[in-house]
């Protein structure tokens, strides 16, 4: 296996990371046809800041392509597209589909395809595998072969890093699995975790994030019930953190190309097995109400106030969907965005994260370069940036008027400091 050659389809948040580790230790091409992207990373630049530039320039066997023709001699596949929900929060496999395609143009006989996209249980062999057989003419498990290996990465944390996050790992055979669990070994310093199928391994990876999302509801549920009982509910999560056992979320905005996503994936195929999967369409629905919720509060604190909601100059600190990190995928801050424009509110968006060209193309919104002084009749912070949380209160405030609400959505400022929160 150590002289076969690996081509990363997909150069983004996961594909980067894991092709820049390969690239330390064998000879490896990565693919995307994102010509820009490409571009970009031949100069050793990393817009998602995943990377550094020393980090790329220390991949010394890593080389960059958005020709498909400089991936056909390649004999292992990884495949690390988006799979993202559509407008009716269904899976949208077609990334997926068109990588599978182009693989299967230049696929022969031997290689080996894994894919590391988050999709449901079944979807490798049901969806991905026809396509393959159909566009390569080579047979599944006789010709050719697949795996499974879940993404981990958590974009923005430089904590837990590709290497120290083990890897569960999978194959369509036995011997399969073992020559994808090496391949995995020679990368991965905590080690691997080989499952017996591929369907395991694509489960397991849809819970993760479902488990997380259904947790972070249940705290939602319990901010808006501390709210209408006038109780605090960090100064409650603190005290019930007391205790060994219980989980320390937090409440908030849910998106993301994960916790956002993922569970839509998971009730989607068990609706098609005729599955009602209630609990986890009930975190979704109650993560899903948190941004309107959130501008609700705001324009009643605002009414209280005496301030007009119509016309109000409204600043959101913060679009991209955590800290810290340039991700805007599927970020739950444009349903705020979203709510205030449907007041007749003039929003401006601060986020020093965030690319302004991405935002425009992604979501009509034009972040602004800084907050005026003097200006907003609310102010919602929204994502928990070190840059917000270095601004003094004096700062934060005097981006208001004289009279105006601050709500603070990710408790970056003391319950006293602001005129509400979750």
């Amino acid at each position: 296996m150590c002289n076969k050659k690996i081509a990363i389809v997909g150069l983004g948040y996961v594909g980067l990371p894991l092709a820049v580790e390969f690239g330390k230790v064998r000879e490896i091409t990565g693919f995307d046809i994102n010509k820009f992207r490409v571009d970009e990373l031949k100069r050793n630049i990393d817009s998602t800041f995943e990377t550094t530039s020393k980090e790329l320039k220390d991949a010394i066997y890593l080389s960059y392509t958005n020709n498909l023709e400089g991936i056909k001699d390649c004999n292992i596949f990884i495949v690390t597209v988006p799979t993202p929900i559509d407008k009716n929060r269904k899976p949208d496999l077609t990334p997926l589909k068109n990588a599978s395609e182009s693989i299967g143009s230049i696929l022969k006989k031997g290689d080996i395809v894994i894919y590391e996209s988050t999709v449901y249980p079944g979807a490798t062999e049901e969806v991905c595998v026809p396509i393959l057989e159909n566009w390569s003419r080579l047979v599944y498990n006789t010709d050719f072969y697949c795996g499974y290996s879940p993404e981990r990465i958590n974009p923005g944390d430089k904590e837990h890093r590709l290497t120290d996050i083990k890897k569960v790992t999978s194959g369509s055979t036995p011997e399969i699995a073992e020559e994808v669990d090496k391949l995995y070994q020679e990368i991965i310093s905590v080690g691997t975790h080989k499952v017996s199928s591929i369907k395991v391994a694509e489960a397991a990876k849809v819970i993760e994030n479902t488990q997380r999302d259904v947790n972070i509801a249940l705290i939602n549920e319990f901010a808006l019930l501390f709210n209408k009982l006038n109780i605090d509910t960090e100064s409650v999560l603190e005290a019930a953190a007391t205790k060994w056992n219980f989980l320390p979320f937090r409440p908030g905005l849910v998106g993301g190309h994960c916790i956002g996503v993922d569970p839509y994936y998971l009730t989607y195929k068990a609706l098609e097995v005729g599955y009602n999967p209630e609990m986890i369409l009930a975190g979704r629905r109650l993560n899903n109400s948190i941004g309107p919720y959130v501008a609700d509060q705001v324009s009643k604190l605002m009414v209280k106030k005496g301030i007009a909601v119509e016309n109000a100059n409204v600043l959101i600190m913060g679009l991209t969907f955590k800290e810290n990190c340039p991700d805007l995928r599927n970020t739950r801050v444009v349903d705020l965005v979203e709510k205030f424009t449907g007041f007749n509110c003039k929003v401006d968006i601060y986020d020093p994260w965030v690319d302004k060209k991405e935002a425009e193309l992604e979501y009509g919104i034009s972040p602004i370069d800084q907050p005026e002084e003097n200006k907003y009749d609310a102010i919602i912070l929204a994502v928990a940036h070190n840059e917000f949380k270095l601004l003094t209160l004096e700062k934060i405030k005097a981006f208001g008027k004289d009279n105006h609400v601050l709500y603070d959505v990710k408790y970056i400022l003391d319950s006293n400091q602001v005129d509400g929160r979750l």
